[in-house]
C-alpha cells in the first residue's frame, strides 16, 4: 500500500523477512509494548526507511503494535517561529509529567531536510523536558516530502502509542500544509500566536484558525495590554469563522511559558474539549474519519506510483505531459488516454 513499494519496473521483488527478521521484529514489538526507549526508537527509524523490504517489516510490526495505540490525547500545536512554541511544549510537558502523564513529542516539519534540521535545535532546545525519562522527544524525518513525514509521523504516534505514552504532542512548523496534516491526526488542535497587532490577521489569511479548536496567546506577559488587545480581536474573528465544532466555542487563553504561567489553563481546556467531544460523540467519529481519509490518501499515492511505473504508460508519459504543457491536447484527453494505457497492459 505504501508508495514505496512500487518504484521503478526494475525494482527486485520484495523478499519475505528472513527468521532473523522476523525474530529482531519481534523483539521490536516485545520491546515497544514493554516501554523501552531503545526499542521505540529502532522501530520508528524502521518506519522511517524507504526500502520496500523495511516497508514491509514496519507494516508488520505496526500490526502487532496496532491493537495496543489509540489511548492517548493527541494534540496538535502549531505557531510560527518566533512565538516560543519549544518552550511552552517543554513547559506544558513538565507539567504533564508531574501529573502522572507520559508524554512524546513528534514532528511534522517538511522544510527540515532543506534547512538541516530545523527541529533539531528545538529538540536541544527542550532540555528538561528531554532529560526526563517520562518523555520521549523525535524530530522530524528527514525525508522531504510532506505526505511522506505525516505518515511516518503518523506511524510513530501509534507506536508511542503502544509504549504506552499517553500524551502525544504532534508539533508542526506554521507553514500552511504542515497545519493540516497535524489537525488530520490529533484530537484537538492548538495555534500559538504571538501578541503582536495584525499577527491574528496572518492567521485568519492563512485559513489556520478554522483548524484551530483552541488559540494560545503566548509571552502574554511581555505587554499585557497588546495581549488582552489581540484577545480581544481574535475572539471578534473567530465569531465570523465556522466553528470545527458546534458544540464547542474556541476558546483564547493567554500564557508565558517561560514564567509557566497559564500553562494549567491550556491543558484544562484540552480535557474540556476533549469530554465535550466524547459527551457529544464527536471524539470517535473524528478518529474513524482521520483514519480513513489516512486509508484513502495512501491508496491514492500507491495507485499514483504503481501508474508511474506501468511500462506502457512509461513510455508514452513524457511525451503526454508535453503536448498538454503546449497546449495541442486537452488534460481530460491526456488523462483518459494515459489511464487506458495502463488498463490496456494490465488486459494484455
Amino acid at each position: 500500500m505504501h508508495h514505496s513499494v512500487h518504484q521503478a519496473p526494475e525494482m527486485p521483488h520484495m523478499h519475505s523477512p528472513s527468521v532473523q527478521e522476523q525474530q529482531i521484529d519481534s523483539a521490536l514489538v516485545a520491546g515497544v509494548l514493554a516501554g523501552q526507549r531503545r526499542a521505540l526508537a529502532k522501530t520508528i527509524t524502521l518506519i522511517e526507511s524507504t526500502r520496500s523490504d523495511h516497508r514491509q517489516r514496519a507494516d508488520a510490526v505496526l500490526e502487532h503494535l496496532m491493537p495496543h495505540a489509540g489511548q492517548s490525547i493527541r494534540v496538535g500545536i502549531s505557531g510560527a517561529p518566533g512565538v516560543g512554541k519549544s518552550t511552552f511544549i517543554e513547559a506544558l510537558g513538565m507539567d504533564l509529567i508531574g501529573m502522572g502523564h507520559r508524554v512524546a513529542v513528534l514532528a511534522i516539519d517538511p522544510s527540515s531536510s532543506l534547512t538541516g534540521g530545523s527541529i533539531l535545535g528545538d529538540k536541544t532546545r527542550m532540555e528538561l523536558l528531554s532529560q526526563r525519562m517520562e518523555a520521549f522527544i523525535r524530530p522530524s524525518p528527514a525525508r522531504g516530502a510532506l505526505g511522506g513525514v505525516a505518515q511516518q509521523t503518523r506511524e510513530a504516534m501509534l507506536v508511542c502509542e503502544a509504549a504506552g505514552f499517553d500524551v502525544i504532542i504532534i508539533e508542526t512548523v506554521g507553514v500552511g500544509q504542515s497545519e493540516i496534516a497535524a489537525a488530520g491526526m490529533t484530537d484537538v488542535f492548538v495555534v500559538l500566536q504571538l501578541p503582536n497587532a495584525g499577527d491574528d490577521l496572518q492567521a485568519i489569511k492563512k485559513g489556520i484558525l478554522e483548524l484551530a479548536d483552541m488559540v494560545v496567546y503566548n509571552k502574554a506577559d511581555i505587554d499585557a495590554r497588546a495581549a488582552d488587545l489581540a484577545c480581544g480581536q481574535m475572539r471578534s474573528a473567530l465569531h465570523m469563522l465556522r466553528p470545527v465544532s458546534k458544540h464547542w466555542s474556541v476558546p483564547v487563553l493567554q500564557t508565558s511559558a517561560l514564567s509557566r504561567t497559564g500553562i494549567k489553563a491550556v491543558w484544562d481546556a484540552v480535557l474540556a474539549h476533549q469530554a465535550k467531544m466524547r459527551e457529544v460523540g464527536e471524539f470517535d467519529a473524528k478518529r474513524q474519519r482521520q483514519a480513513l481519509s489516512w486509508m484513502w490518501a495512501l491508496v491514492e499515492q500507491g495507485l499514483k506510483a504503481q501508474f508511474q511505473a506501468n511500462a506502457a504508460v512509461a513510455q508514452t508519459l513524457n511525451a503526454t505531459l508535453e503536448r498538454v504543457a503546449n497546449g495541442s491536447l486537452s488534460p481530460t484527453t491526456a488523462a483518459s488516454y494515459l489511464l487506458g494505457c495502463l488498463q490496456k497492459s494490465k488486459t494484455d
